[in-house]
């Protein structure tokens, strides 16, 4: 285990503000504008990653910006403490929203500063309509129900392009999506993230 406290000077981590140009960031859960609607993080310093997870985002960025100049990564949550993980569960505990969020007891990948959610700014600066919004508790948001919602009309397919082009880059540096939310990517193994590296409490 390693302490949120300790993150800053340890070296297999990196601060986002180091990463490229073509790289935002807007931690939504340091702020309330996220799905509990209040502050999460608790004074934390939560802009790191692991620094291969770091490295890898900037090659996802710079993948971005050669097909489509002007185009950046938007981060809106990294590296997310075991105790911030907890408490999210605690306070949404027997609500169908924990099937969004891993049991602490296993661990988040973000904990591991492992995972990333994202999304993408276009070269004006706007955050992009992907259809369902970040931490939109929706079947619209999950990944392997788009082909299903575009038939319905629900998605449209430019919201699908949008998508498409954030999992491709996020694909060739590494990452890996998931079923049911189409911002965050892991980096890397999840049996052996959980297995081999230290989780920050």
């Amino acid at each position: 285990m390693i302490r949120i406290e300790d993150i800053a000077g340890h070296a297999d981590f990196r601060r986002l503000d180091t990463l490229g140009h073509g790289i935002a960031v807007d931690l939504r859960y340091a702020t309330a504008n996220n799905f509990v609607g209040h502050a999460v993080y608790d004074g934390f310093d939560c802009h790191w990653l692991r620094r291969e997870a770091a490295d890898a985002l900037e090659h996802a960025a710079a993948w971005l910006h050669a097909r489509r100049p002007g185009w950046r990564l938007l981060v809106l949550d990294a590296l997310r403490p075991q105790r911030v993980q907890q408490r999210l569960w605690d306070e949404l505990h027997g609500t169908p929203l924990t099937l969004y969020l891993a049991h602490p007891e296993r661990g988040s990948i973000h904990s591991f500063g492992m995972a990333v959610d994202l999304t993408l700014l276009d070269p004006l600066g706007r955050e992009v309509d992907m259809g369902s919004g970040f931490d939109e508790m929706t079947l619209a948001s999950h990944p392997d129900h788009e082909a299903e919602h575009l038939a319905l009309g629900a998605l449209t397919t430019q919201h699908l392009t949008e998508r498409g082009w954030l999992r491709a880059a996020m694909r060739e540096a590494g990452f890996h999506g998931i079923p049911t939310e189409w911002w965050h990517f892991d980096f890397g193994d999840r049996v052996a993230v959980r297995r081999d590296l230290p989780r920050v409490l």
